[in-house]
């Protein structure tokens, strides 16, 4: 069996992110995310659902309750151990979004560009019907037939995402398949799953990982988006876009109960998208030589 692999892997993640600014940042930002939401919680006693009878504390860098770093919410919770877990929620449900949107549509993709004929017209017609709609319309949609909950957002969210993974791999797929390595493949007899997993697959990988990368950021704001409404995360789980809408009634107030959530949410979907666009910089061809 012949097979052409091109070493995505190894030209990914070299040395060049320190020669990449913003790559750099971004890669710092989520870094610190992740030890933010995923480790600091192990380490220092953090409870978001606690109540107290301290409401609406002023964060101590206003001459606030030094207790309270940030202050506390309308239920005298903490609000930077809500921030923090709001932190685990956001990241831990993009992943689970970009992890199921890229297995199911890396899969439909290589069907419909491998095998053709009624399956790649099934796959893409419904692949474009779902893309013609606005994505956060049709979330909104799903989740309201299925019930406003956490899950249902997910899910409702990784069907939104998969045909954006089935068009790319579909793409370069139909490419990959007509050049010689797979017609010389063909001819030896190798099985078609063969080369559909083994020789065209690892050919695909640059543009997933690109666009996981970006689908990542953009599952983040659609959870927070749908948190917003009340059609994401319930009370009293701590969530970013939640947090938003209790407290939008204290903007005035008390503006740092909206722009704290607020800018977590920037930096992390800002982060992501840093993170992509350097790796499309490095990873496309195009993009090397106008360089």
């Amino acid at each position: 069996m012949i097979s052409f692999k091109s070493n995505v892997f190894q030209s990914t993640f070299r040395p060049w992110f320190r020669y990449n600014k913003s790559g750099n940042v971004g890669l710092l930002c989520i870094s610190l995310l992740l030890v933010l939401g995923f480790i600091f919680p192990s380490i220092i006693d953090l409870n978001p659902y606690t109540i107290s009878q301290d409401f609406l504390v002023e964060p101590s860098w206003l001459n606030g309750n030094n207790e309270y770093l940030i202050g506390t919410d309308d239920l005298g919770r903490d609000l930077f151990s809500r921030l923090v877990y709001g932190a685990q929620t956001s990241l831990s449900t993009g992943f689970t979004v970009v992890v199921a949107s890229v297995l199911f549509g890396v899969l439909l993709g290589l069907i419909a560009a491998v095998y053709g004929s009624w399956a790649e017209t099934i796959i893409m017609r419904i692949t474009d019907i779902i893309m013609s709609l606005p994505g956060i319309l049709l979330a909104i949609v799903i989740v309201a037939v299925l019930g406003s909950n956490l899950t249902n957002a997910i899910l409702a969210i990784t069907l939104v995402s998969i045909p954006r993974y089935i068009r790319v791999v579909r793409a370069v797929a139909s490419l990959e398949m007509k050049k010689q390595y797979v017609a010389a493949s063909l001819s030896f007899g190798t099985p078609r799953y063969r080369i559909l997993f083994f020789e065209v697959l690892p050919n695909c990988w640059a543009p997933i990982i690109v666009q996981s990368t970006l689908g990542f950021s953009d599952a983040i704001l659609d959870i927070a988006a749908l948190g917003f409404l009340g059609l994401g995360a319930k009370a009293p789980k701590a969530e970013w876009g939640a947090m938003l809408a209790d407290s939008r009634m204290f903007i005035e107030s008390q503006p740092h109960m909206v722009i704290l959530p607020g800018v977590c949410i920037l930096i992390t979907v800002l982060a992501f998208n840093l993170i992509g666009d350097a790796l499309r910089d490095e990873l496309d061809p195009k993009a090397k030589e106008a360089k």
